[in-house]
């Protein structure tokens, strides 16, 4: 694996877990919908994912991303159309898609 596609997976899996620490045990969407600093954290987290996925991509298609090209496109809707993000959608995300990717990711990473 070429060293800049592990820095990405790196990058992607940092992200991860940095919205975890931002969101804490409580996992709140209350909390998450009232709290704008907390939703533009965890946005520009999810513009990062996006865009090292398709970093990836472009390096080499065959590295097998769950779900790529609808992380590449959110990242893509998050950042030309902020106006209009569902808060509901990306709870949904955070909820049930990050947990998959991280796994996934960390299985994706070489092991030392």
């Amino acid at each position: 694996m070429q060293h800049s596609i592990e820095m990405y997976l790196l990058d992607i899996f940092n992200s991860i877990e940095s919205i975890e620490k931002y969101l804490g045990e409580e996992r709140d969407f209350t909390h998450y919908e009232a709290n704008k600093l907390l939703r533009r954290a965890v946005e520009r987290e999810l513009e990062i994912i996006g865009e090292a996925t398709n970093r990836i991509l472009k390096l080499d298609s065959t590295i097998d991303i769950a779900n790529a090209r609808r992380i590449v496109d959110l990242r893509n809707f998050v950042i030309h159309s902020y106006d209009s993000v569902d808060n509901v959608i990306i709870w949904g995300i955070i909820i049930k898609d990050l947990p998959l990717l991280k796994i996934h990711v960390l299985n994706l990473l070489p092991k030392n």
